[in-house]
Parts: structure tokens; C-alpha cells; sequence
């Protein structure tokens, strides 16, 4: 039968887990970008290392195969979005996390007004609303290519492709209404008016 296979995990969590600062922007990312949990930020980081490093690795490599390994790294992130076509390896490094985290499908699907926020546009995917071409994807991390950018749309048989779908449609904005005067510093409620005290503890 042989050795079972052990499971790679396909991302690295933070070395220490208490940093104020990462803390800090990871929320920041969560909420912005909709995502389900910090794993998400994990596997992004995860692949933006391994872009670098090999964009390292390649910046100090010489001979055809490495210059042939250069053209299909740039072209790739081109491809990708992540860079613009005639990049160098330096541009590989400046690559950030946002970057990688505009590219996301559930990102899109927000952007291109399709859904009225990525929490929405994240329910719009899993529940097989959202295709890609000729394709319906259900993952929200998909990283869409360059190539298929216009290609993202609401599925026909979806009740959502209607425009006027109660989902889709932007509500009404309320017209501003001016706030009545305030009586006092506690916003119009007075304090309990209290009854002296007799002797023994009783109130009159």
C-alpha cells in the first residue's frame, strides 16, 4: 500500500501571532475585500512570496534557460495583471498585496457593479450566479486573467440578471433631514426630578 501522502499546507501563517500593526492592516483587508477569513490573506501572501523569490532567483541567474525562465515569469504576471507587458524583474518585486487581492473575482464582481458590495458579490459566486466566460465559478479567490476581464457576467438562468432585481438595485437614498434642537446637554430627556428625603429613609 506504501506511505500515505502528507498534506502540504499551500500557505504560511505569520511567524508571530501577536503584531499590532498586521493585526491592524489584515482587518482593514478582511473588510475591505470581503473575505472569509485571514486565510485568504495567508494564501495571497503566500503566492506574492513565491512570485518574488523567484523573480530573485532569476535576477541573478545567467545562460538562455534563465533568460527563457525571465520572459515566461513576466509574461505570466502579465497575464495575471500583477504587471504591465514589457516589465522587468524589478517590477516583480513592487508587486504588493493589493495587487493580487484586485484580481480576485469576488473584487470584480464588486467593482464592475454587479452586486452591491463583496459580501453580496461572495454570495452571488458560491451560490453559482457568477460566470466567466462560458464558465461558472463558484470560488471567490478565482483569480481572473487579463484576457477574461470583460468576460465576467450574471448567469441568464439567474434571477439576478435583471436588473431591477430587488438584490441589484441601488436603495433609495434618504433625503437629509434636519435634526430638531436638543433641550439640554442629554438631548432632550431631563433628568428624574427626585422627592426630598424624611427622616428614617422614606420620600414624602
Amino acid at each position: 500500500m506504501g506511505d500515505p501522502r502528507k498534506i502540504k499546507s499551500k500557505f504560511s501563517r505569520p511567524g508571530h501571532p501577536w503584531q499590532r500593526e498586521r493585526i491592524e492592516e489584515e482587518r482593514v483587508l478582511v473588510r475591505e475585500y470581503g473575505l472569509k477569513n485571514k486565510e485568504e490573506i495567508y494564501r495571497a501572501r503566500s503566492k506574492l512570496k513565491t512570485f518574488a523569490d523567484l523573480a530573485k532567483k532569476l535576477i541573478a541567474a545567467r545562460g538562455s534557460q534563465a533568460e527563457k525562465e525571465r520572459q515566461q515569469l513576466l509574461s505570466r504576471m502579465a497575464r495575471l495583471g500583477l504587471v504591465k507587458q514589457g516589465a522587468q524583474l524589478d517590477d516583480v518585486l513592487g508587486v504588493q498585496l493589493r495587487n493580487i487581492l484586485d484580481r480576485r473575482l469576488q473584487t470584480l464582481v464588486a467593482r464592475k457593479g454587479l452586486a452591491r458590495s463583496v459580501n453580496q458579490s461572495r454570495q452571488f459566486i458560491v451560490h453559482e450566479h457568477i460566470q466567466v466566460g462560458s464558465r461558472v465559478i463558484s470560488a471567490p479567490s478565482y483569480h481572473v486573467p487579463m484576457t477574461e476581464d470583460g468576460a465576467i457576467s450574471i448567469i441568464a438562468a439567474s434571477p439576478f440578471a435583471n436588473t431591477a432585481h430587488p438584490e441589484r438595485a441601488l436603495p433609495p437614498m434618504k433625503p437629509d433631514v434636519p435634526r430638531p434642537p436638543r433641550d439640554d446637554r442629554r438631548g432632550g430627556r431631563r433628568p428624574p426630578m427626585r422627592r426630598p428625603m424624611q427622616r428614617g429613609g422614606q420620600r414624602r
